[in-house]
């Protein structure tokens, strides 16, 4: 059982919105406020009625609805204009699955015949009186959350279900959170309850009700008693201290667990994001499919924690829907990109019909920064340190700023180009390939770029003279007739290196030192024209 799709309308920075998940793993990114996290409290609080870790029906307010939508209904309540409805949020979990039949039916915002719930948060009709009085007097500044109600009902029209009779489980897991999540971070504060057989929570209530009776026939604890009992002026009745006892599972709220004898809560925040996933994984009850919601694992986790904790969720994800947040390249191509979905604009890009093999290639070496391309608003594709200290440069002697300043990213790829490119023609971002011809301008660059000479958002650069194969002949030969002071700014001696061919062979034995050089130098040297190029195709808008 699985969530197949879910619709949001009006929460946060959504007003209509939906995304189609995969069976198995999910894989969220964006830039911050693409709406990540909101996806997963959506999920999460259409599922438990919880949101930051408390029952919405007790904690309903204004910043949750759409900023856009309150705005446009607030002003239509200016004299002389036309009042709008009271905005409303909806969240439509769309469920995959056997036994759904009390979940299926039309009553969804598609009208179509499909398994799930809704979670409409509106206006309650039976104040209508009193909020039409409200509206007559006027100076209503804010959404009147009073007259609101939370409804969860099934795609049957069934108003009677609760989050309980919900056959699909979320578990969220937020590693950097300080907050314990309540119901969402059931496998560990309820760990107990869930993994035990019925008669072993007798067992376990019964050991907690004899812990209270030996706390109170304490010695020390009669005696205290006892002092309280013959105070003046405190009550008419007995008061004495004891353990709480009054509710049915008053022993779930008194229990912790502990690792290494330590309190869960008090262990490192990377710990428990593993230790909760690890329990989500193998929680093993019969009748719930559970979805995993796991905010930016890479919160807290050193980078082999991290490959562990990657590890556990493919292995173990067979009976599991995961869905994931994340910012880290890492998390990404080891999970896959055929698993990766693009929030940019309140709109979606999945990359699941790229070849297998561009698949497998960054799960393999992770270590690419594929969301480095992904997320910035252009990039520039270079071979190796050099080259992207070289670019850097050149577009600041331009601009005055480095180009990430302006959302431009440089990123070293050595031999990946097309790749790299694969992904970019399919999200259509604009990419710049700096490259050597190598000596075969024909072969290294005509013929291995010539799926993308009319693409309108990869454009190549490079020298076409075989002579100039990479970038240190192609900078000696730009300042051919100011030779000195290109020796100055890589500090070796004019002397020494009286020619163009001493110049070039001393940079290309050191490249990346004398590209940081001239990267750290304020004398101003001419670069090649290739490179003033792709610095004049970032200008463009």
């Amino acid at each position: 059982m699985n969530i197949n799709k879910i619709h949001i309308e009006n929460f946060k920075i959504f007003k209509s919105f939906d995304l189609v998940l995969n069976k198995g793993v999910n894989i969220l990114v964006g830039n911050n406020e693409s709406g990540k996290s909101t996806i997963i409290e959506a999920i999460h609080l259409a599922l438990t009625g919880l949101y930051n870790a408390k029952y919405l029906k007790n904690e309903l307010t204004q910043y949750i609805f759409n900023n856009e939508v309150v705005a446009e209904y607030i002003q239509s309540l200016e004299p002389d204009k036309e009042n709008k409805s009271l905005p409303h949020i909806l969240i439509e979990i769309y469920m995959d699955g056997e036994d759904l039949a009390e979940f299926e039916g039309d009553g969804n915002s598609q009208k179509t015949k499909s398994s799930g719930i809704s979670l409409k948060i509106a206006f309650d009709e039976k104040y209508q009186k009193e909020y039409e009085e409200l509206v007559k007097i006027g100076g209503i500044k804010t959404l009147p959350i009073e007259y609101y109600n939370v409804l969860l009902s099934s795609f049957a029209r069934d108003e009677n279900i609760t989050t309980r009779t919900i056959p699909i489980k979320s578990a969220l897991i937020d590693s950097a959170s300080n907050k314990l999540q309540n119901g969402s971070d059931i496998y560990i504060s309820r760990i107990v309850k869930d993994f035990l057989e019925s008669e072993e929570i007798v067992k376990v209530s019964q050991a907690h009700r004899q812990m209270r009776d030996t706390f109170v026939e304490h010695e020390a604890i009669q005696a205290i008693n006892e002092k309280i009992k013959n105070a003046s002026k405190i009550s008419d009745k007995k008061v004495e201290l004891s353990v709480e006892l009054s509710s049915k599972n008053a022993w779930e709220n008194s229990l912790i667990t502990c690792i290494e004898e330590i309190p869960f809560q008090n262990i490192g925040k990377g710990e428990q994001c593993i230790i909760k996933t690890k329990l989500a994984l193998r929680h093993k009850k019969a009748k719930e499919a559970n979805i995993i919601l796991l905010e930016e694992p890479e919160n807290h986790l050193s980078h082999t924690k991290l490959n562990q904790l990657i590890e556990d969720i493919t292995q173990d994800h067979s009976d599991k829907q995961i869905l994931i947040s994340t910012h880290n390249s890492f998390v990404s191509n080891k999970l896959g990109l055929e698993n990766l979905i693009l929030l940019n604009d309140k709109q979606t890009i999945k990359l699941n019909d790229l070849p297998y093999d561009t698949f497998n290639f960054f799960k393999k070496l992770s270590g690419y920064d594929t969301l480095r391309l992904i997320l910035c608003k252009k990039a520039i594709l270079v071979e190796g340190d050099s080259d992207e200290l070289i670019v850097q440069k050149a577009y600041q002697v331009k601009n005055g700023k480095l180009p990430i300043e302006d959302g431009v990213d440089v990123i070293s790829v050595r031999t990946s180009f097309l790749r790299f490119l694969e992904i970019a023609e399919k999200i259509q971002k604009q990419v710049a390939v700096v490259t050597d011809n190598d000596g075969d301008y024909e072969n290294k660059i005509t013929k291995k770029y010539d799926l993308y000479k009319d693409s309108v958002v990869v454009k190549i650069f490079a020298d076409n003279r075989n002579s100039l194969d990479t970038l240190e002949p192609q900078i000696v030969d730009a300042n051919n007739k100011k030779l000195a002071v290109l020796c100055e700014v890589l500090e070796i001696q004019n002397s020494k290196y009286s020619t163009a061919d001493k110049i070039s062979k001393y940079m290309q034995d050191n490249k990346t030192n004398s590209a940081l050089k001239i990267f750290n130098s304020d004398k101003q040297i001419r670069y090649p024209a290739y490179i003033d190029n792709v610095i004049n195709w970032c200008n463009e808008k």
